[in-house]
């Protein structure tokens, strides 16, 4: 599960569409609530960057290589005190839910938290799930190339960024 910067607004306006047509929540300033979800949602993709890039630097420091780098974040992601991989989905529902209720934007929410996680976490899911897409499409662009090698990992990396541009996720 990756969320994308260029996701964030189409997640953010479908949450809030389906939160607000179903009654779960009433806003005092729609587009002022927007931006608090954006905000929650743009600050933890910034923190989940500086996590990878810490775990990058510390692995080119000991001279690790490439394949240690799920080890590596997992390691910087508990010293931060940021979510596995596995963990993120209800991480990032916490985090939207607990502006929900602390939002000036927000006048009530009437509906309980497990509706509403129950809600939020298909939307949060289809729009995240975009990497085991790319992955795939990226793979089959370059399926003549022995995966584990070097020339693999360039290639990886240089056609998912392209295919990232193209989709506007970067």
């Amino acid at each position: 599960m990756r969320l994308y910067k260029g996701k964030i607004p189409p997640i953010v306006d479908e949450l809030l569409s389906a939160l607000i047509k179903d009654g779960d929540v009433e806003v005092e300033n729609e587009e002022e609530a927007r931006l608090d979800l954006e905000a929650v949602l743009n600050e933890f993709v910034r923190r989940e960057h500086q996590v990878m890039d810490e775990a990058k630097a510390r692995m080119e420091r000991e001279g690790m290589s490439y394949s240690m780098l799920g080890k590596m974040r997992s390691r910087v992601s508990r010293e931060m005190d940021f979510p596995p991989q596995d963990e993120m989905l209800p991480y990032i529902i916490d985090q939207l839910l607990t502006m929900l209720f602390h939002s000036q934007n927000v006048a009530e929410v009437f509906a309980e938290d497990s509706e509403l996680r129950k809600k939020m976490a298909p939307i949060l899911r289809r729009h995240t799930e975009v990497e085991s897409e790319l992955d795939r499409e990226v793979r089959s662009k370059i399926k003549n190339l022995s995966e584990g090698t070097a020339t693999f990992e360039i290639e990886y990396a240089r056609v998912m960024e392209q295919m990232k541009r193209k989709k506007g996720l970067s």
